[in-house]
């Protein structure tokens, strides 16, 4: 576990972290960013509200995330037992032509 401080709407944190700490850092320079840029665009909003709102743009962004990843793995669900049928379906219809072939070989011979 390594100790990283990061500086966020001007206060200090200090944490402990088993994260890469370029990746912590740039998390933190992200939302230093963002708190900053709330609380430039309105003067009235204190550093909470500016928090809060961030922290709701985030959970917003990880929740749609989560249904997207969701989507994806019943598309690709779908799509793995399609692939499954079709090469079923695959085996069954070169069984049938091997059957049909050695039946019209069969009806050659006897002609």
């Amino acid at each position: 576990m390594e100790k990283i401080r990061l500086m966020i709407a001007g206060e200090e944190y200090n944490l402990s972290t088993d994260d890469d700490l370029d990746y912590v850092a740039a998390l933190g320079a992200e939302l230093n960013e963002k708190i900053s840029a709330l609380m430039s665009s309105n003067a009235r909003i204190s550093v909470t509200q500016a928090a809060i709102v961030t922290a709701l743009e985030y959970a917003d962004e990880a929740k749609k995330s989560e249904q997207t990843s969701d989507n994806l793995r019943t598309q690709i669900q779908e799509y793995l037992e399609d692939a499954a049928r079709a090469r079923t379906d695959a085996e069954i219809s070169k069984r049938e032509a091997e059957r049909l072939a050695k039946e019209l070989a069969s009806y050659k011979a006897n002609k």
